[in-house]
């Protein structure tokens, strides 16, 4: 499972005219879903990014996590981080989980940040979506488990 973490002011998912997530100071997670990948793995993913320190506190390091800020997390499903690039002009995706395996472990991840006390939006699993954001830092990381 891979998630790549936007530090955010704002970020804000939509489908078509209508926008299904928003969040403020947090976190914009997008969430890749691998053919392997369990529930065991999305709790913990979900514990890692809740519990990473990559926002700034008093003396301006990196020592606050998105607990610690009381910031939000839009989670957004992103098959295509599997996507596998090495060989030939056009992404394989045959890593990433099909569907049926996905939409439930993405769901699991989105409980488990709840669990822990972050306020949590999300994409709409499957949709065409265009994702805003405005990036602070910017901060950008890939976290894996």
């Amino acid at each position: 499972m891979r998630a790549l973490l936007q530090r955010v002011t704002e970020a804000s998912v939509s489908v078509g005219d209508e926008t299904v997530g928003r969040v403020g100071p947090g976190l914009l997670v997008l969430l890749g879903i691998a053919k392997d990948d369990g529930e065991a793995v999305a709790v913990a993913l979900a514990e890692k990014v809740a519990r990473l320190r990559i926002f700034e506190g008093p003396g301006g390091h990196f020592d606050r996590s998105l607990l610690d800020t009381g910031g939000a997390a839009l989670v957004v499903s992103q098959f295509t981080l599997y996507g596998e690039t090495r060989r030939g002009r056009r992404p394989s995706f045959d890593q990433a989980a099909p569907a049926p395996q996905a939409e439930p472990l993405v769901e699991r991840f989105a409980r488990a940040m709840r669990d822990l006390g972050v306020p949590v939006q999300t994409g709409r699993f499957g949709a065409m979506m265009r994702v805003s954001l405005v990036n602070d830092g910017p901060v950008t990381v890939m976290v894996e488990e």
